[in-house]
C-alpha cells in the first residue's frame, strides 16, 4: 500500500489539497490505513493547537521537561542575535510519555512552537536510507489570522558545519534534508529581521545509544 507524504497530509488537514487528490486521500483513509490515520490525527491536533490564544499557559511540569530536552549545545560559527522568545506548544516526544497518548512512531518527531509573529509546525523524520533527516514545516503569521509566512528564508544546521538554506512557499511550507548529527538548529527572520532560532538537542528525541 502506498502512503502519502507528511506535507500532503498537512495540505489535507488545512483544506488546501487539490480536489482530486483530496478525494483520493479520503478513499485511502476509508480503507482504515492505520499509519495514515495516525498521521492525519496528529496534524489535525497541530492545526487545532494553532488556534490556541496567545494567553495559553503550559503546565510547569511541561516547561521543565522542555527546558531539559532543549538545552543549548555548542554552535558552529558566531552566535546569532535572537529577537523573540520561543515557546514550545507541543512535542510528540513529550506527549507520547503520557498515559493513553499514542506515539508518532520511531524515527519521527512533531513539534509546534510560537515565536512572534509566527507559529511554526515542524516534523522531523529519519530517512530510511542514509544518515539524513527530512525536515518539513509550516509558518503561520499569528498576528494576521489566516495568513501564512510565505517567502521566508529558512536555515537548517546540524551543528557540525552542515548548513542548508531553503524558503517557504506560498502556503508557508518548507522541506529540506540534512545530515543527521543528532542535533538540529532551525532559524528564520522575525520582527525587525532579528533571527528566531530553534535549537533541538536530540532532534528525534532518542535516548543516547538508542538504535530505533
Amino acid at each position: 500500500m502506498n502512503h502519502f507524504r507528511a506535507e500532503d497530509w498537512i495540505d489535507f488537514v488545512n483544506l488546501v489539497a487539490p480536489q482530486k487528490q483530496n478525494e483520493t486521500m479520503k478513499e485511502h483513509l476509508s480503507v482504515s490505513c492505520q499509519r495514515c490515520l495516525e498521521t492525519v490525527a496528529l496534524w489535525q491536533k497541530v492545526r487545532n493547537l494553532a488556534t490556541v490564544e496567545a494567553s495559553y499557559k503550559l503546565l510547569e511540569a511541561d516547561v521543565r521537561i522542555a527546558r531539559t530536552a532543549f538545552a543549548p549545545v555548542v554552535r558552529v560559527g558566531p552566535p546569532k542575535e535572537t529577537g523573540r522568545f520561543v515557546e514550545l506548544l507541543f512535542d510528540s516526544c513529550v506527549e507520547s510519555t503520557r498515559g493513553g497518548v499514542r506515539s508518532s512512531g520511531p524515527g519521527t518527531r512533531q513539534v509546534l512552537y510560537r515565536a512572534e509573529p509566527y507559529q511554526i509546525d515542524i516534523q522531523i523524520e529519519e530517512k530510511p536510507e542514509g544518515n539524513r533527516l527530512i525536515v518539513t514545516g509550516q509558518l503561520l503569521d499569528v498576528s494576521f489570522p489566516g495568513i501564512v509566512g510565505s517567502d521566508v528564508k529558512i536555515t537548517l544546521s546540524n551543528y557540525r558545519g552542515n548548513v542548508i538554506h531553503t524558503i517557504t512557499n506560498q502556503l508557508g511550507e518548507f522541506r529540506a534534508e540534512i545530515e543527521n548529527s543528532g542535533d538540529l538548529e532551525l532559524s528564520f527572520p522575525g520582527q525587525g529581521d532579528k533571527a528566531i532560532v530553534i535549537s533541538l538537542r536530540n532532534a528525534l528525541g532518542k535516548s543516547p545509544g538508542s538504535k530505533e
